[in-house]
């Protein structure tokens, strides 16, 4: 068998040539491995934007805002370069908030606070930022908004985030749209809930929010989930409590397996199913995307430490660790894998494994790969979500080093931490 690579046209990343090394637009990952060192996540800004301008294509015409999920990856150089284009963010936490502040200050009334346990610490350093909006997950939550408002006398936003009980087929990790999920409030509740907001001064009804999971890749669930919000909109609005904002929130996914994705209808697809739900519903949509922006611009690139056998099995043990992509481990999830330099040769079937302590640290079981030896570079495809973002110091590693390249041209957004950086925090 010969050596096949899994690329295709929805990542950014190719073999400009037949045996040559593996590209990032029109710069070489090979280049940017000598440069900066490896473990090293690259990605490509112009990959970003373009899934961004897909969202603002298909919803042209309506009011809409397009909030970036931060915690798919966090890089304040990612955050800026979003902001520039008109994002808006999705904040999980406090901290998500003074990323998106150092990033992009001026966007600060362009994002809505979600997440289940927000601190009232939290609440007020959002509030005097002027968000747009708080996703509100419990009753007890609007309550404690409502005190920190009214006690720093700032009107507060809010939409109830209701569960509607949609099964969306995903990872069960991930899924968030169901009765026995922590996320979220009974829809059946939710109209008395508004009617008691409305009648505290520092408390606004702004909207209604609902996200039913992650990687989703059908598009009827999310259709299914806008239309039983926006009946309860309608509901209120019988009611006298006419809502500004439906969030749409989160979830599109991706194929992280070799075939070709065509993300653009892919999202026409999903923005056609929301708004077919909406309806007559005139108030501005809110989405929350994270994955689908950031996912197959990335990549890690690792070095091949030692291919080893142990018995049966090769194993192909690389500097990259579960520490700095946990996906695998943690979701048993899939990532193409290929060498960024072709060497010719039949395909084996190896483990790709780290160097951690834990038979966990793993990137792939019994998967075909090209022949590769010590010292070669290999490119973890799809890895720009929840890598980085979810990435540790583990067995006292330093985190990875993070690229951008946009056009022809590749810059550092974050160095590689040293042991002073690891040790600056402890006392002895």
């Amino acid at each position: 068998m010969t050596t096949s690579y899994p690329v295709s046209s929805s990542r950014p990343f190719d073999y400009p040539r037949p045996m040559s090394a593996l590209h990032c637009g029109k710069v070489s990952l090979e280049a940017l491995a000598r440069r900066y060192g490896t473990p090293l996540y690259v990605y490509s800004a112009d990959q970003i934007v373009e899934r961004l301008a897909m969202f603002q294509r298909a919803l042209a015409g309506r009011d809409y805002l397009v909030c970036y999920a931060v915690k798919a990856n966090s890089a304040l150089a990612i955050l800026k370069l979003l902001a520039a284009r008109g994002a808006g963010f999705d904040i999980v936490s406090g901290g998500e908030l003074e990323r998106v502040l150092a990033a992009a200050p001026e966007a600060a009334g362009r994002v809505v606070f979600s997440g289940v346990g927000k601190t009232a610490a939290e609440i007020d350093l959002a509030l005097e930022a002027g968000i747009l909006e708080f996703n509100v997950e419990s009753e007890p939550e609007l309550e404690l908004l409502a005190r920190r408002a009214q006690k720093l006398k700032r009107k507060a936003r809010f939409a109830l985030r209701v569960n509607p009980d949609v099964f969306a087929e995903t990872h069960p990790y991930i899924s968030t749209g169901l009765r026995e999920h922590k996320f979220g409030i009974d829809i059946r509740r939710a109209p008395a809930i508004y009617k008691s907001a409305a009648r505290h001064r520092w408390l606004e009804a702004h909207g209604a929010s609902v996200h039913i999971g992650s990687q989703i890749r059908s598009a009827e669930p999310f259709g299914s989930a806008i239309e039983r919000v926006s009946r309860l909109a309608r509901l209120l609005a019988r009611e006298g409590i006419v809502l500004k904002a439906i969030d749409a929130g989160g979830g599109l996914g991706i194929d992280y397996h070799s075939g070709e994705f065509d993300a653009e209808a892919h999202v026409r697809g999903y923005a056609s199913a929301i708004e077919t739900a909406l309806g007559d519903f005139e108030g501005r949509l809110l989405l929350e995307p994270g994955r689908f922006i950031v996912a197959q611009a990335g990549a890690l690139l690792a070095r091949v430490l030692h291919v080893k056998r142990n018995g049966k099995k090769t194993f192909v043990v690389v500097d990259a660790a579960m520490n700095d992509l946990i996906r695998p481990a943690l979701y048993q999830a899939h990532h193409e894998i290929v060498p960024v330099c072709w060497r010719p040769g039949r395909e084996r079937v190896v483990d790709v494994v780290g160097p951690v302590c834990e038979t966990g640290d793993f990137f792939a079981r019994d998967r075909k790969l090209a022949p590769v030896e010590p010292g070669d570079l290999l490119a973890l495809l799809d890895a720009g979500a929840y890598g980085m973002a979810q990435s540790s110091n583990y067995n006292t590693r330093p985190r990875a080093a993070e690229a951008l390249v946009e056009g022809g041209k590749a810059r550092l957004i974050r160095r590689r931490e040293t042991m002073a950086d690891l040790l600056a925090p402890e006392m002895i």
